[in-house]
């Protein structure tokens, strides 16, 4: 699909890979719509952005959130998965010097699905409801994944969800064929981010010491990764690992 000719939402997209897509699609010309909880991150995004405040796990705000943003694009026929949280920790943990054993509560493991794949789910389930009554299709899917979806110690929400989301970009593909909407998937490694500008320097070194290209990746990076997708008519239900050779 020719980007220029996307009307196309990105969630998550008002800091980090988020807004590094928003605005690489304005600058190629597709007609973008923008949903985050981050207000101070929304007005800074380009002018010619669209923007408005969404909570991607709260149901009602999805459903009003497309039908505006459909309104607003003169159409939809185009998304990027990209919301997302974390809220690492062990699912079960002994203290060394106490002997006192905790678990991971089940409010901190819902609380990264609800995001990272219901209100992945709910986007998908409200554009593409609008792409097949509208007949706006060739439509095109891109879901944010992870490289964390083999599987990575303290990250079992995390995990679930990213992993849930890959098997769903099959699932999807299956789905919605008939309608000419393709789906696809970038599975990411460290990407330098606010998140990770924030981590302490020497565990930065060490973790970046075991990635064959000798870096953390760049919103750039996965950008290209997503475009691929975006233009490649011919690519779908696939997951595409941008991880600098770090595997699992």
């Amino acid at each position: 699909m020719n980007l220029k000719e996307l009307k196309i939402i990105v969630t998550g997209g008002a800091q980090g890979m988020g807004a590094h897509f928003a605005t690489r699609l304005l600058e190629a010309g597709a007609k973008v719509a923008v949903g985050d909880l981050n207000e101070e991150g929304l007005k800074a995004l380009p002018a010619g952005i669209h923007r408005k405040k969404l909570d991607v796990s709260k149901e009602d705000e999805v459903v009003a959130f497309v039908a505006w943003a459909h309104e607003q694009l003169g159409g939809l026929n185009g998304l990027i998965n990209n919301a997302g949280i974390l809220k690492d920790g062990l699912l079960v943990k002994k203290d060394k010097t106490t002997g006192v054993v905790t678990r991971m509560s089940l409010d901190q493991f819902n609380a990264v699905l609800n995001v990272n794949l219901i209100g992945a789910t709910l986007m998908v389930r409200e554009v593409v409801a609008k792409m097949v009554e509208t007949e706006q299709g060739p439509g095109v899917i891109v879901n944010m994944s992870s490289i964390a979806r083999h599987g990575n110690r303290g990250q079992s929400n995390y995990v679930s969800a990213k992993a849930a989301l890959a098997a769903n970009t099959v699932t999807w593909m299956k789905e919605f064929a008939p309608f000419r909407i393709r789906v696809g998937a970038v599975a990411p490694g460290m990407v330098e981010t606010p998140m990770t500008k924030g981590m302490n320097q020497k565990a930065l070194d060490a973790f970046t010491a075991n990635i064959p290209v000798g870096r953390i990746g760049l919103p750039e990076d996965q950008w290209l990764a997503v475009k691929f997708i975006l233009e490649c008519d011919y690519f779908n239900g696939r997951t595409i690992d941008v991880d600098g050779g770090l595997g699992f």
